[in-house]
């Protein structure tokens, strides 16, 4: 989508330890393919700020909406904190991306802010 967009970066709502799979070390293999610019304004933010912020823009309802994605799906109760790019490799090699990305791309939406 970054690349179609002709975006300069990419704005993530990362904060570490946020959730149990936001460290430093998950978070380094997560970005390791990433060629453009990362920017997390969120990363060091207390959970609490954060959604004390959502409440003022008027974000926080959408947040806590339910929905299935990969997280709920695929992520056990205690999920890795020290994940190893050699292994995440290894299982991406299995997977099919080219497809994945495709799917991805068709169901898409761009907003604008």
């Amino acid at each position: 989508i970054a690349k179609r967009e002709h975006a300069l970066g990419l704005v993530t709502g990362d904060s570490v330890a946020q959730v149990a799979s936001q460290t430093l070390q998950n978070l380094n293999v997560v970005y390791e393919p990433v060629k453009l610019p990362i920017l997390s304004p969120l990363i060091g933010t207390h959970k609490q700020d954060i959604i004390r912020t959502a409440e003022e823009i008027g974000t926080y309802k959408t947040s806590i909406v339910p929905y299935t994605d990969c997280c709920s799906v695929l992520v056990g109760k205690h999920p890795a904190t020290r994940a190893e790019l050699k292994v995440v490799k290894k299982i991406e090699r299995r997977l099919k991306i080219d497809a994945l990305v495709k799917k991805a791309l068709k169901k898409a939406e761009i907003e604008k802010i």
